[in-house]
């Protein structure tokens, strides 16, 4: 990607997380960087394209950060055969990288903000939301395939996956949300969560 095409992303993302999607133009887009709209059509072919590209490379981070950590890419449906045989050990990593991800990013911050803003007045952004921001599912499928397979203890795989995810969400809202939250206190809350979770919830936990 060049890196205008780039900029073009970054400034676009800003103004969607401070407007929403919906109320910033292309021209706002364009003027933000001191370009003419012409300019910026060279690059993209309208807001949606725009969009588009900035879904992309969430998706392409989301990805590369599962690989790197061992697990799924996909959803369960795409690809059942992914979700077997992990590790606790691995899903506690993968979380804990998304975490900074989602904190630390300003990329990704803002992406938060605008579906935030968003899910309330667009149906397509509110899918997302759930897809991208509240990805319950997911660790739904993980944990029923890890009782399956002995990992965990036999309980409810929904509930489980509630009670692991939603201290996640509510971290990531609060470091969002609260400039005078201290984030590597708010990292270690997490990691004590996860590791409490996995304590109480692992078949062969030895502490």
């Amino acid at each position: 990607m060049s890196d205008t095409k780039e900029k073009i992303l970054f400034a676009a993302l800003r103004l969607f997380a401070q407007n929403g999607y919906e109320a910033v133009s292309v021209s706002a887009i364009a003027g933000e960087l001191g370009m003419t709209k012409g300019a910026l059509y060279k690059h993209y072919k309208n807001k949606r394209d725009i969009f588009n590209s900035i879904f992309e490379s969430v998706c392409l981070g989301d990805v590369e950060l599962a690989k790197k950590h061992g697990v799924p890419e996909e959803e369960f449906e795409n690809n059942p055969a992914a979700f077997k045989n992990i590790s606790m050990e691995n899903l506690k990593n993968f979380i804990e990288a998304t975490f900074r991800v989602w904190i630390e990013n300003e990329f990704a911050r803002n992406f938060r903000k605008m579906l935030t803003l968003e899910q309330y007045k667009n149906a397509e952004m509110a899918a997302l939301y759930q897809k991208c921001i509240l990805p319950v599912s997911y660790i739904e499928d993980l944990f029923r395939e890890m009782t399956a397979q002995g990992v965990l203890k036999k309980n409810d795989p929904k509930l489980l996956a509630l009670e692991f995810f939603a201290p996640y969400h509510f971290l990531i809202n609060t470091a969002l949300t609260d400039e005078s939250c201290d984030i590597e206190e708010i990292s270690k809350l997490l990691t004590a969560h996860i590791e409490r979770f996995i304590e109480i919830n692992h078949k062969h936990f030895r502490s």
